[in-house]
């Protein structure tokens, strides 16, 4: 599995853990078939694992709106592009922002793209 399809797989299963009862393994179960990729496996973990630390960072650069008002896709893909901004440090900072515009033109529209890196873009690159 290469990083754009584990990172889209990624998005898929934060998606579908926001707001529900299911675990993290059932989950993942649900979205990959065995053996699941390490890259997939560190970017869904570690987003949930370091969800308070994502939140209270992402709502300082947000302006104007909360997390609980975000659409869903946005606030996935802005979770998942936080979490690896502060945990990935081996992939660059344009290619996070890029590979997040990316998933959100596939799974949300034009807007959420505009949005997301509007957001990210008040990351500073390392």
């Amino acid at each position: 599995m290469k990083r754009r399809e584990a990172r889209e797989k990624a998005v898929q299963t934060l998606f579908q853990l926001d707001n529900t009862e299911m675990t993290v393994d059932e989950a993942i179960a649900y979205i990959t078939d065995s053996p699941v990729n390490a890259f997939y496996e560190s970017l869904v973990k570690g987003t949930i694992e370091n969800r308070q630390e994502i939140d209270a960072v992402l709502k300082d650069k947000l302006e104007n709106w909360s997390l609980d008002r975000l659409p869903k896709i946005e606030r996935t893909v802005l979770r998942l592009a936080v979490y690896e901004l502060l945990h990935n440090e081996d992939v660059p900072h344009r290619v996070i922002l890029n590979e997040a515009i990316e998933l959100c033109k596939q799974f949300g529209d034009e807007k959420s793209g505009r949005f997301v890196n509007g957001v990210l873009s008040k990351f500073e690159e390392k």
